[in-house]
């Protein structure tokens, strides 16, 4: 796939002329195409005279930051001692079978990402999904199954 630069190039304008802000260009970027496209990285070493390696060192530190397209939707699931108990590993491992995706990778469609959680701090409500910005407590693979089925409806799938 092809990445139009130009926002990149806007967004490293920005940041040029000041010292020790690669972290919050990066966040810029990513906010912009969702992930961290490797030409973008190529661009900002190239414009800021680093070395690509040193972009990625941050890249890979910082669990915030993803290096692949991301899905218009992300799934979370704990996996908190609470959640794993009351079943969150089972619902991680039904999603993933469901969606044929591990964890960490996206849909081929690109609607959802899935990721395992350490934890959510919601253990009274165990065990707990999130997508997007939503917490479903008390998850069972039924419930899951329903709010995959919603999202996909609102995707027009």
């Amino acid at each position: 796939m092809k990445i139009d630069l130009s926002n990149t190039r806007k967004i490293i304008r920005q940041y040029s002329e000041k010292k020790g802000l690669l972290i919050p260009l990066l966040q810029e970027i990513q906010a912009t195409y969702g992930y961290v496209p490797k030409e973008s990285v190529e661009l900002i070493a190239k414009e800021l005279s680093i070395f690509p390696v040193e972009i990625y060192g941050i890249l890979t530190f910082y669990a915030q930051f993803y290096l692949t397209p991301r899905g218009k939707h992300t799934i979370k699931v704990c996996q908190g001692t609470a959640c794993h108990v009351m079943g969150g590993k089972e619902i991680l491992d039904y999603l993933s079978n469901k969606l044929g995706i591990s964890e960490g990778e996206t849909t081929k469609d690109g609607v959802f990402s899935l990721e395992r959680v350490a934890c959510l701090g919601c253990c009274g409500m165990a065990p707990v999904v999130v997508i997007d910005n939503n917490f479903y407590g008390r998850c069972t693979i039924q419930k899951v199954d329903a709010l995959i089925e919603k999202y996909y409806s609102e995707e027009g799938k």
